[in-house]
């Protein structure tokens, strides 16, 4: 059964463009060898660490999206940990997330439509009902008229 996970890992700093570049590349074949398939690759760049990691205060921090199946992050876990260029990694499910998420927002859809048609409106918001939202902070003049006062 295919999920979706999230595998983010960081990687030493003393490591090259190139070896970041060819780990990422490993991670991809991994994935294309076990069916799986990279739904997005995003490299964060060298970032401070929150904590000391091995005498570590900054790695690049790397993100892949990934649909595939439990197998296939087992072994990417494997891997990763064999890695001496990885400081940390973490694998996140996250389908199930997604799907409790829209659950309720169609819940809360379906609650807003009731109300609505309880009241006499239509159950969906027209056009130009509600508050209306600024597209350009030019036009909001709320903080215009402070002035320095010493």
């Amino acid at each position: 059964m295919n999920r979706k996970y999230e595998l983010v890992y960081v990687v030493s700093p003393d490591a090259t463009d190139d070896q970041v570049t060819e780990l990422q590349t490993q991670v991809e074949g991994i994935v294309q060898r076990l069916e799986g398939q990279i739904e997005k690759t995003d490299n964060w760049g060298r970032r401070k660490l929150a904590y000391e990691i091995g005498h570590h205060k900054e790695g690049t921090y790397v993100l892949h999206v990934i649909n595939g199946s439990g197998e296939l992050m087992k072994e990417i876990d494997r891997r990763l940990k064999v890695f001496d260029l990885v400081i940390r990694h973490l694998v996140v499910r996250v389908d199930e997330d997604e799907r409790i998420v829209e659950r309720r927002k169609s819940i809360r859809t379906e609650a807003s439509r009731r109300r609505r048609v309880a009241r006499g409106l239509p159950p969906d918001r027209q056009p130009g009902e509600g508050q209306k939202e600024l597209d350009d902070d030019d036009q909001d003049d709320r903080f215009d008229a402070v002035e320095d006062v010493r």
